[in-house]
């Protein structure tokens, strides 16, 4: 039975104070309120409405299978709505949503994203041989050039030298200014919509707009669009239901999101499995024997463990557009409603020693819809999801393949906050051997 309408408990600290809590120490801070308040607790955060946190199954489930016109995720996302653009899959709702999720299905579609392998696989190579053996590297900006160098090809499909060269700098430039703890933090304090022409915001941006739209220009008027198979010629192909194209604006908010969801979240995944692996070197010996072999069982479950373990976000929001029962309470129209991934991901009772990487656990029990969320749930899982994983797993391939990594420092790292999404402190560091990783011996036939 509900409870009447109130929001759950939660800190009574003024709301800057609570606001500082979360941007600054995010998981202790969530983890003494699940302690004191349960699995569902309210949290008050500058410029917000209250966000209810909700950690269990259930209460997740209901979130994932509602009605989405009455959880509207592109309402709660605002945050990112100065560097995404009004247009963005991630910032709409209802029948724009699902008219814009549509159009962008079939570019992720598994038999085409297949495709991107050996991409994906030389670049990681190259990456890999460009290490100095007997150094250190820090390997957490290798992987955000890594997988910029993904998208700008696979994505964007540019692979011609000089605009190659200028599209890389200033999505690189745009991104080190987007995920600065500063902008994010002038996102919260001084609103969405004050920080949409903030000049700091736009000097990074605009530069990137201008090499966008021309991309746009270039590809409409490609004479071999048809024969292309990068996802910008796909959504440049793309019609909507009364058969019009996408907008120039369109296309520019859903690249950006491109970027931004799979080039920041992508690199940070890949940089933990790297820092957890070479802490628990049983695990990196056995994932690499198993990927010398060919076998993608173990290196399937290292990514998820990863995942679970460190995910790079730790939040998925829903505002509610009108009263709604969840986890027993009747929570009014206008809060936030919040499955904590990081909280999720840390019950004892679904993922036992939940604090040690353990990638066997997946091989023990398959991942559950509403328990492993690193991509949320729902008509909003992440469009991404398999190309993020994919990829994850064809770069930590080639990783293991190429050099033998062992801890810079053997303490673990911490988490550090950038923008939303939460890496390694000190930047997956890690001390390359000088020899490289010795391939087991031929089989010779009879």
């Amino acid at each position: 039975m509900a409870t009447v309408s109130a929001l759950p408990p939660g800190p009574r600290w003024p709301t800057p104070l609570t606001t500082l809590g979360w941007m600054t120490r995010p998981f202790p801070y969530l983890e003494r309120c699940r302690e004191r308040y349960g699995d569902t607790f309210t949290l008050r955060i500058a410029r917000e409405a209250p966000w209810v946190f909700v950690s269990h199954p259930d209460a997740v489930k209901q979130v994932f299978t509602g009605d989405p016109r009455l959880l509207h995720a592109g309402e709660a996302n605002g945050i990112l709505r100065p560097i995404l653009g009004h247009h963005s899959v991630l910032l709409l709702d209802d029948d724009r949503h699902l008219t814009q999720r549509k159009l962008m299905l079939p570019a992720f579609h598994g038999e085409r994203m297949q495709r991107y392998g050996d991409l994906m696989t030389a670049i990681g190579e190259r990456e890999v041989a460009s290490w100095p053996r007997g150094g250190d590297v820090e390997l957490a900006p290798r992987m955000q050039a890594l997988t910029l160098e993904v998208i700008l090809r696979a994505i964007f499909g540019v692979d011609e030298g000089e605009r190659l060269h200028r599209l890389r700098a200033a999505l690189r430039t745009a991104m080190e200014v987007t995920t600065d703890p500063k902008t994010v933090a002038g996102l919260v304090l001084r609103g969405y919509e004050r920080m949409e022409r903030h000049p700091r915001l736009r000097a990074a941006l605009d530069p990137v707009d201008a090499l966008l739209a021309d991309e746009i220009h270039r590809r409409r008027a490609a004479a071999d669009l048809d024969e292309r198979d990068d996802i910008l010629s796909l959504l440049v192909q793309a019609r909507h239901e009364d058969g019009s194209p996408m907008s120039d604006i369109e296309l520019r908010d859903e690249l950006m999101t491109l970027l931004v969801a799979g080039h920041e979240t992508t690199a940070t995944g890949l940089a933990w499995a790297l820092e957890r692996l070479v802490r628990h070197p049983a695990a990196l010996e056995r994932l690499r024997e198993e990927v010398l072999a060919g076998d993608e069982e173990y290196l399937d479950a290292v990514v998820k463990e990863t995942l679970r373990l460190r995910p790079v976000l730790a939040i998925v929001l829903r505002k509610l557009m009108a009263p709604m029962e969840i986890a027993g309470h009747r929570l009014p129209a206008g809060v936030n409603v919040v499955p904590c991934i990081y909280l999720m991901h840390r019950r004892e009772d679904i993922y036992p020693d939940a604090r040690a990487f353990r990638p066997e656990r997946f091989l023990e029990r398959p991942a559950g819809t509403y328990t492993w969320i690193p991509f949320g749930g729902g008509v909003r899982r992440c469009l991404g999801a398999s190309f993020a994983l994919f990829e994850m797993k064809t770069v930590l391939a080639a990783v293991v393949r190429g050099a033998t990594l062992r801890p810079a420092d053997p303490a673990s790292e911490r988490t550090r906050r950038r923008a939303i999404t939460h890496a390694p402190a000190r930047g997956a560091q890690v001390t390359v051997a000088a020899q490289a990783p010795a391939r087991p011996p031929v089989s010779q036939p009879a």
